[in-house]
């Protein structure tokens, strides 16, 4: 089983993807972009390779107007040779799953013949990307059905039609899913046993679209029937709701507890898990420390939540502290509950002071005498109830990065100002 997130990261350095407004995107700027993101991409890749990371979701923005009739630089592959060479190595090495999502105006079964052209146009984009860096059918193109168009059995056929027409390049690589709204997952099985195209599983939208009560493992059977072995292992989407907002949101994280209680409940294992969830590869990284424990990987995650956790309870960094002593790593599900329980206590002047004067630790040999005497009083100022905790925050990232502390600007103490 591989557990991977979706296209961006948060809180690691240098994988920011750029875009630009096309009137205005000239060939240099276009060209500047996407040097851009192809070394942020590459970065990506590295840092999941450390952080035992196999499965990863490539932006659809990598190429800005990569599927537009007016792309300002048509062939611009042939001016990253050096660059996708790079990235193709780092994906041969580790042997890392991809896939590419296109959005929610990529629709297949439209009415339209315009928009079913930029439909087609838009997976010839995608599966060029993947065809560049050299990976075979296993990595896929997940697309949603479309829409309904007042009768839903017309707007199925419509869909199974245009399907047919696709080059067997995209037919290769293309995968569906059940959405939240229109098509549940029975529609989808109908279609993928149809016509012969993998069915991805989505647990959340499931739960918002839901046609009859059967469990996920019961429902990840069924789609996994749709697999065929040039297809790869089977992969599912998995998310969970967030409880502060409107129905199929997704949450801030994964809650431990209950991705286990899932994951417990699967007959089959041998899966491929996608985490759809606003945190991105910090709980990728967590649910992979929780089910294939690491030491290494286990101390560097600690390390990014520690002063987060000393932030909100000193009892609390303690006992994780006292935990993170067995190399056993038979405590790691325990750890990460921990985690969680701190993040939602209340904020805590004591505990915010007694954390912002350990990363100032970093510094104080360091920081000029200005540099002193602000943050001291920031300080006075937090506690007299006349500063923001961001603006201490603020502070103490800018002198992270002027003195090059890596170890601060790689944690998630940061998160909030970065």
């Amino acid at each position: 089983m591989s557990i991977g997130f979706a296209c961006l990261t948060i809180a690691v350095q240098n994988t920011d993807f750029k875009s630009c407004i096309i009137k205005h995107c000239s060939e240099e700027k276009f060209l500047s972009v996407v040097k851009n993101n192809l070394t942020s991409l590459y970065n990506i890749l590295n840092y999941n390779q450390n952080n035992n990371i196999n499965l990863f979701r490539i932006s659809s923005d990598l190429i800005p107007f990569g599927s537009h009739e007016d792309i300002p630089v048509r062939n611009w592959e042939e001016y990253f040779e050096e660059d996708l060479l790079k990235i193709r190595e780092i994906i041969k090495k580790t042997g890392i799953r991809l896939s590419m999502h296109p959005g929610q105006y990529t629709v297949l079964n439209s009415p339209s013949e315009d928009i079913v052209k930029r439909a087609v146009r838009d997976l010839e984009y995608h599966d060029k990307v993947l065809s560049l860096l050299n990976v075979n059918g296993e990595n896929k193109i997940i697309l949603h059905v479309g829409g309904v168009y007042g009768n839903k059995k017309v707007a199925i056929d419509r869909f199974k039609s245009n399907y047919k027409e696709l080059s067997q390049n995209i037919k290769d690589r293309l995968v569906i899913e059940n959405d939240d709204k229109l098509f549940n997952i029975l529609d989808v099985l109908e279609i993928g046993n149809d016509i012969g195209i993998p069915v991805v599983y989505d647990n959340l939208h499931n739960e918002c679209n839901k046609i009859i009560e059967e469990s996920d493992s019961y429902w990840i059977t069924e789609a996994g029937k749709t697999w065929k072995k040039s297809d790869g292992k089977q992969k599912i989407h998995y998310s969970q709701q967030n409880p502060e907002k409107k129905q199929g949101a997704h949450s801030e994280t994964i809650d431990s507890k209950e991705f286990l209680t899932f994951y417990n409940s699967l007959s089959n294992k041998d899966i491929d898990i996608m985490l759809e969830v606003k945190d991105k590869n910090i709980s990728a990284v967590k649910c992979n420390n929780i089910l294939d424990p690491i030491v290494k990987n286990v101390d560097a995650d600690w390390g990014r939540y520690k002063y987060l956790v000393m932030q909100k309870s000193e009892k609390i960094y303690s006992d994780i502290k006292t935990l993170m002593r067995d190399k056993k790593m038979q405590n790691v599900s325990k750890i990460y509950t921990l985690i969680e329980e701190a993040f939602s206590l209340p904020d805590n002047i004591g505990q915010f002071v007694n954390s912002s004067q350990h990363v100032w630790g970093y510094f104080k040999t360091k920081a000029d005498e200005k540099e002193k005497s602000s943050f001291l009083s920031l300080i006075n100022g937090y506690q007299r109830g006349i500063v923001s905790d961001k603006m201490v925050k603020k502070e103490l990232w800018r002198l992270s990065r002027k003195y090059n502390e890596d170890y601060l600007i790689d944690s998630y103490y940061f998160n909030e100002v970065r």
